[in-house]
């Protein structure tokens, strides 16, 4: 297995149940998959988010938002593995309750990783709904 297999087989996993868990209201597995080293940044759909404090509120705040996840499929469209970085872009299909209302949509997602302590960690997401 190849260094960008071992990492997408990650992506697949852990990465997947940090987001369906976010999804269906906890933030902790997402919290826990990203960097504590600065920096680290959201460009994200609803609201961005520059250092620990701001992602700790960006992430405790999409926890309130969402429940109910009956879906969430990753798209991977692309991804590489260069050293101790990592990066990957893909297509994010969820259907969950926002503020209780479900909902089904798509975001354009691009995250960046780190390897950090020999584990890969998130550094920056930028989500976006993608052109009409």
């Amino acid at each position: 297995m190849t260094e960008r297999d071992e990492f997408v087989a990650w992506v697949q996993s852990v990465l997947r149940d940090a987001e369906v868990a976010v999804h269906n209201g906890d933030s902790g597995p997402r919290r826990a998959i990203w960097s504590r080293n600065e920096p680290v940044t959201v460009l994200g759909a609803w609201k961005n988010a520059i250092g620990q404090q701001e992602l700790n509120e960006l992430f405790d705040r999409l926890a309130h938002s969402f429940s109910e996840c009956t879906s969430y499929d990753f798209e991977l469209l692309e991804a590489e593995v260069l050293g101790d970085t990592a990066y990957t872009v893909g297509l994010e299909h969820t259907s969950a309750s926002v503020d209780g209302v479900p909902r089904t949509y798509t975001l354009r997602a691009t995250q960046i990783y780190r390897r950090e302590d020999g584990t890969w960690k998130v550094a920056h997401r930028h989500g976006s709904a993608p052109p009409e």
